[in-house]
C-alpha cells in the first residue's frame, strides 16, 4: 500500500547527508590542492559521497519502481489523500502496519545490500594499493 514510503524516507535523508559530504570533501580537495606545489598524486580511493550516491541510486530507483507499481494497482491516487487506503481508518492501520513491516524491512535489505558493496569496494581498493609500487 504505501511501503514504498519508507525507501523514499530514507532516500531524501542520504540525498540530504549525501550533498553534506561532497561540499566537505570539494573544501578538503581545495584546500589540498591550494597547499600542494603543483605535483599530480592519483587517487586510488573512491570518494564517500560517490559511495553514498550509489545508496540514493538504489533507493530511489527501487522506490520509484515500487511507486509505479502501487500507482498501477490503483494504491496512489489523484486526489487526497493520494493513497487509497488512507480514507478508511481499518485499511490506514494495514497500511501503517505494512509500511512498518515490508517498507523496514526493505529499506534495511537494500541498505545491507549496500554494505556489501563498500566492503567489496574496500577491498579491491586495498589490493589496488598494494599492487602499486612504492614513490620512494
Amino acid at each position: 500500500m504505501a511501503c514504498f514510503l519508507v525507501p523514499v524516507a530514507e532516500a531524501v535523508v542520504t540525498t540530504v547527508i549525501t550533498k553534506v559530504v561532497e561540499s566537505k570533501e570539494n573544501k578538503q580537495a581545495a584546500l589540498k590542492g591550494a597547499n600542494d606545489n603543483g605535483s599530480l598524486e592519483m587517487e586510488n580511493r573512491i570518494p564517500f559521497s560517490r559511495k553514498l550516491k550509489w545508496l540514493n541510486n538504489l533507493l530511489w530507483g527501487g522506490s520509484a519502481l515500487l511507486a509505479f507499481e502501487h500507482l498501477w494497482h490503483g494504491e496512489i491516487v489523484p486526489w487526497f489523500p493520494f493513497l487509497s487506503a488512507a480514507s478508511d481508518s481499518a485499511a490506514a492501520s494495514v497500511m501503517l502496519s505494512e509500511m512498518a513491516t515490508v517498507g523496514v524491512s526493505m529499506a534495511a535489505l537494500v541498505t545491507a545490500v549496500w554494505g556489501v558493496m563498500l566492503l567489496v569496494t574496500n577491498v579491491m581498493e586495498k589490493r589496488v594499493l598494494k599492487a602499486q609500487p612504492d614513490s620512494n
